[in-house]
């Protein structure tokens, strides 16, 4: 077990009666310096951070600064890194061929050599994409400040973690001094009351919250994910809704940790253990909002309403329901969303009124930091068993962990996927974002179980679907874009 600071060992929490949200109290429990009054505005409060996440897109400048100016990493032992994002997912065992991909991943390796950094490399068991192995080592855990030159660290709030991504020269600034200057961000409650219906998961839950505010709805906010429907959702679902709090603009998404939260960390290679461990959970305890604290804004969802989900653009916020049709330019208000409908349906090479369930894929990827733990893989798994892929798609599952790729393999998972036609990949960010060989090719179709659905995210041209894992599963037998109950109405093909 790692030996980490508590929040006492770095700062005094203030003395006040309050009313806190969740992300006021973690915050309030890593202040080292308080911002003060200058000329009518503040300055950044100076936070202590608690585990700094590394990989090898963000981090050379970070470690050349440090060579520079003659600085080491202030705590190694709070800092890890893993190759994902340039990694290939076939033939790990050969050198990268993409020389740049190649030159990343070699720089940080001598990084990490050099400063004294944790790293897991193509080849460990533990190594895979950032946000899937911080919390299967346990080392992401309740009231932590996490931080990671990626947007996706959102992800690790799902354990009542304030985690965000950073820029560049602010990992360097975590890297010399473990702490990080940032102003307070503003709070909304997502409360999701009722339960998800057989077929819907927390894939669409958070597509139907970025639906419904924007992809700037969130933007200055620490996003509270709560009620009804969140705390019946396991951490592998609670962590896919934290990890696209981004894609609404959020600094953060977090939830508050309960039993499911302590089950899920104990016993991990870097959880706290006996005393600690009852010392640690009395505090994680105390990491809900209090039942009369303020938020500054708040958006309701009732989960019994709530339908497989499916992108038709350009960006995460423009999703439907799967049981409705593309939409129409004019179906919009504002001229802005307007001409965001025309551009995104000209690149998407769609036609407005079209059913969603008749848009043809090309491609199926099961995979990236938002749907590819075991969970995600087992229950695309339950879909595709005893089935065939559609001969006209590809498939592509890509674990999010090599410790997840064998935990899979042990329970035949992979012989289920390979038997329904699809390829079994190694772990890596993969075609998430195409800095890899795992691409696109021009004008081709997605459904994609990833975050992000940017023109050219997956590869120059292609056209990306933001699905859950089981419609990805569904779709991927039909070839059109599918809800499961499309194929679990209809009997399993022979063998």
């Amino acid at each position: 077990m790692v030996e980490r600071e508590t929040a006492s060992d770095h700062t005094a929490p203030s003395q006040t009666a309050a009313p806190l949200t969740l992300a006021e109290k973690v915050w309030r429990d890593h202040v080292v310096v308080a911002g003060t009054e200058q000329d009518g505005h503040r300055t950044p409060d100076l936070l202590y951070i608690d585990l700094h996440l590394v990989h090898e897109v963000t981090s050379p400048q970070a470690f050349e600064g440090l060579r520079l100016a003659d600085r080491g990493v202030r705590r190694t032992e709070h800092t890890i890194a893993t190759e994902d994002h340039n990694t290939p997912t076939l033939a790990i065992d050969r050198p990268i061929a993409d020389p740049t991909s190649r030159k990343q991943v070699d720089t940080l390796r001598s990084n990490a050599e050099e400063f004294g950094v944790r790293l897991h490399s193509l080849g460990d068991a533990d190594q895979g994409i950032v946000h899937v192995v911080g919390p299967q080592l346990g080392l992401t855990q309740p009231g932590m400040t996490v931080v990671c030159g990626d947007s996706h660290t959102s992800t690790h709030g799902a354990f009542g973690a304030l985690a965000m991504g950073i820029g560049t020269s602010e990992v360097e600034h975590v890297l010399a001094t473990q702490t990080l200057p940032l102003k307070p961000f503003k709070t909304m409650a997502i409360t999701v009351d009722g339960t998800l219906r057989p077929g819907v998961s927390s894939k669409d839950i958070i597509l139907a919250v970025i639906a419904k505010i924007g992809t700037g709805g969130g933007q200055g906010y620490v996003l509270e994910y709560r009620g009804e429907a969140i705390e019946k959702l396991s951490m592998d679902a609670r962590m896919t809704i934290c990890n696209m709090s981004i894609e609404a603009g959020a600094r953060a998404g977090m939830i508050a940790p309960d039993q499911t939260t302590f089950d899920f960390i104990a016993g991990r290679p870097h959880a706290p253990q006996g005393e600690e461990w009852d010392t640690a959970v009395e505090y994680w305890k105390t990491l809900r909002t209090d039942d009369d604290a303020v938020f500054d804004a708040e958006v309701v969802l009732n989960a019994d309403e709530l339908e497989p989900f499916v992108t038709w653009g350009t960006n995460p916020g423009q999703g439907v329901s799967l049981s409705e049709s593309v939409p129409y330019p004019t179906d919009f208000d504002e001229p802005a969303a307007r001409d965001a409908a025309e551009r995104a349906l000209d690149y998407m090479d769609l036609e407005p009124g079209t059913a969603m369930r008749d848009i043809r894929v090309d491609t199926v990827f099961l995979g990236s930091c938002t749907n590819s733990r075991m969970e995600d893989l087992r229950a695309a798994a339950e879909i595709i068993r005893g089935r065939q892929k559609d001969p006209q798609v590809r498939m592509i599952v890509v674990p999010g962990s090599a410790k997840v790729r064998l935990e899979a393999e042990a329970e035949g998972l992979d012989q289920v996927f390979t038997d329904f036609g699809a390829e079994w990949r190694f772990a890596g960010c993969s075609m998430c974002l195409g800095m890899n060989p795992d691409q696109l090719s021009e004008g081709e179709r997605c459904a994609s179980t990833s975050n992000r659905n940017f023109e050219g995210r997956q590869g120059k041209g292609g056209r990306t679907h933001l699905v859950s894992p089981v419609v990805a599963a569904a779709t991927a037998v039909r070839g059109t874009l599918s809800a499961p109950s499309d194929v679990l109405s209809a009997a399993p093909q022979p063998a």
